[in-house]
């Protein structure tokens, strides 16, 4: 037998262990550089892992966790957000993203199509590149605005559709109201400064304390007072105007007249059956003001005549109100929008033309609903003011109206809840039905019909519940609006409402919205009215006007089934208000929208004359637009800050939260 030397047996042991080495080697090798993307075996994890002990696992801290987030300063502090729960492990590591294929499953296996240059418009007029290092930045535009400056200090009540001189004059008629209705400025004479407060301009009183008295210095006009004072409308005590509550017809003061209505008529439940009333020609709107204490909101309307200052001062006042005149196109309120509409000497010859004006009554009068007429033809006994009411109980008559009670100076109609009795009238009666291709919902510069708009057959707007559950009920109308829905509509009117329940109630509390005191505000894109609704739900005391623009589908009716109040407008012309009327503007995906369809500098300049010094917008919209419209606030002298929405700094909007301040010419 041969016999190993010890040299021999030292080589080969040394050849094995290098052997082993390199077989490890390899082995790590292939382990550290060749990984498919899944999460490496622990011995291969290079970060430092947590002892076996007591202690939690380290998780990782933003680089900007310690930074101040630069709020706009508002004379409020943000309420500190609740502390989130740490995630588990496994929320950690995203799970595998694709498409969903025809059989709704997860899948990876899809194609790009290709590139539509449509779909992204105004590429690189405003940067989409974030700052490296900092994911919170905002966006940087490109564009630069110079600064706008103050209107002329004749223009401090200027409304541009109302006060277009021009346009006015080469009206070939103005008897029947013409000059009162809409003649906004042509194209290339937009506004294009600032409208300034007055000199002594002054915060406004605050609700409920401003339905009683409002400053002189915001509202420096005394041609009321002078006209009106007997009335008991109005009157100036030092440098206060006062508004003891009463009216032409109702001297002793609207809540005494509220009872007598209520009293002749028990059916018309204010606060339960009527919720939403429209008062016309309502001088400065104590009739609404006194209304609200009975949970009921009214829209309370008037033209701009030689009382031109009266919407000015409702608004002042803290109540729902806008100029409008009944002349020769619709009002832009939808059909069966009301469930009472008033008329205190309100200087409307309802039986002109065929009674064309008293069918434009009849068209926004919910079935059921009653219209009350307080004027002289009702009580004195004058042959020309009785023959005036003879014209009126004929042309009711022929509308199937119901007179349910004539008391003192007020007769209080009802308007039929179906429509078998236009069948049952004799051939020939006038005014005739409307015809079938006539759209009563159709409100945008759409002239008066003289017919009568046949109601719904399956009863949409008639069978509505009581007051407040109707706000949360999904209304019949919802089946009959015009839009494209994935889902059914009563899944998207209850998604709205969630939606907005929760960003708004984030909004209170985050930015104290009870303690600025809101009064007047503004839903610029309204959709269901789900903004409205919520401000309700959380108690913050004011009101919305709910806008829905003519871009998309009209959600208006449904909103006035909610027991809301809105109005259609076209955002590309100016809003029918006096500069400085509201405290609050929501504007939610409406430039991404119009921008499209006219300059948003424009859109922008309105809310700035339409809102009160101090008063606040807030804007939520896509990134490239938000950052554009900053540059604008910015150039009109609003403070303005940019914010992640909830999504965080990869969601493609953003919000703009911005502050007027006092502009004096």
């Amino acid at each position: 037998m041969h016999s190993i030397s010890s040299s021999e047996l030292f080589k080969n042991l040394f050849v094995k262990i290098i052997f082993f080495v390199l077989v490890a080697f390899a082995f790590f090798y292939f382990g550290k550089h060749i990984s498919d993307g899944t999460q490496p075996l622990v011995f291969f994890n290079t970060r430092q892992q947590a002892p076996f002990n007591n202690q939690s696992p380290s998780i990782s801290i933003s680089p900007n966790a310690k930074e101040a987030v630069d709020l706009p300063r508002f004379n409020l502090n943000p309420a500190p957000q609740p502390s989130s729960p740490l995630p588990s492990p496994l929320a950690l590591f995203p799970e595998r993203v694709g498409i969903v294929d025809e059989n709704g499953v997860m899948s990876d296996e899809f194609k790009v199509g290709e590139f539509d240059p449509d779909l992204i418009e105004k590429w690189g007029d405003v940067s989409d590149q974030v700052e490296k290092g900092d994911e919170n930045v905002a966006v940087s535009s490109k564009l630069k605005v110079n600064r706008f400056e103050p209107c002329p200090d004749s223009m401090r009540e200027y409304i541009p559709c109302l006060d277009n001189v021009e346009e006015i004059r080469r009206l070939n008629s103005t008897e029947k109201g013409e000059k009162y209705e809409r003649h906004c400025p042509g194209k290339g004479r937009d506004l294009n400064c600032l409208i300034p407060a007055p000199k002594h301009y002054r915060p406004p009183i605050l609700w409920p304390k401003s339905r009683d008295e409002v400053w002189f210095s915001n509202v420096p006009h005394t041609r009321l007072v002078e006209d009106k004072g007997g009335q008991n409308w109005i009157t100036r005590v030092k440098d206060k105007f006062q508004f003891p509550g009463g009216g032409t017809q109702f001297i002793h003061g609207a809540d005494q007249y509220l009872d007598q209505i209520s009293q002749m008529v028990p059916d018309i439940a204010f606060g339960h059956h009527t919720r939403v009333v429209l008062d016309v020609g309502c001088g400065v709107a104590s009739f609404g003001a006194f209304l609200l204490s009975r949970n009921v909101t009214t829209m309370s309307i008037a033209p701009k005549d030689v009382h031109e200052n009266q919407i000015q001062f409702a608004l002042e006042r803290g109540v729902p109100a806008m100029v409008a005149a009944f002349a020769m196109h619709r009002l832009p309120y939808p059909s069966q929008a009301f469930d009472l509409i008033h008329c205190s000497r309100c200087r409307i010859n309802w039986t002109r033309d065929d009674g064309i004006l008293l069918l434009e009554v009849d068209r926004m009068l919910r079935a059921g609903g009653y219209f009350a007429w307080a004027a002289q033809p009702v009580y004195k006994h004058e042959v020309n003011l009785q023959e005036q009411w003879k014209e009126m109980e004929d042309l009711t008559v022929r509308l199937c109206w119901e007179l349910v009670k004539k008391e003192g100076y007020i007769a209080i109609w009802q308007k039929p809840l179906n429509n078998s009795c236009y069948g049952s009238r004799e051939a020939g009666t006038r005014p005739p039905v409307c015809d079938p291709s006539d759209d009563p919902d159709n409100v945008w510069y759409v002239g008066l019909r003289a017919c009568i708009s046949l109601l719904p057959v399956n009863g949409y707007g008639a069978n509505i519940t009581a007051w407040p559950a109707r706000l949360h009920s999904p209304p019949d109308r919802l089946q009959s609006i015009g839009i494209e829905a994935y889902i059914s509509r009563i899944e998207l009117f209850k998604a709205e409402s969630k939606y907005w329940n929760d960003i708004t109630e984030s909004y209170v509390r985050a930015y104290r919205w009870k303690e600025l005191k809101l009064r007047n505000v503004m839903d610029m894109k309204a959709g269901f009215g789900g903004f409205a609704a919520a401000l309700y739900d959380l108690g913050v005391d004011c009101w919305v006007m709910n806008v829905v623009p003519v871009s998309g589908p009209n959600t208006l009716p449904v909103i006035y089934d909610r027991g809301l109040i809105g109005v259609m407008h076209d955002w590309c012309e100016p809003f029918d208000t006096y500069p400085r009327t509201y405290d609050l503007l929501n504007a939610a995906g409406l430039f991404s929208t119009e921008q499209k369809r006219c300059n948003i500098s424009t859109i922008m300049l309105e809310m700035d004359r339409i809102l009160r010094p101090g008063g606040f917008v807030y804007i939520r919209d896509l990134l490239s637009v938000v950052d554009e419209l900053q540059e604008i606030a910015k150039a009109m002298g609003w403070r303005a800050t940019i914010f992640n929405t909830d999504e965080g700094p990869h969601s493609s909007r953003r919000i703009l939260i911005g502050e007027k301040r006092v502009l004096h010419a």
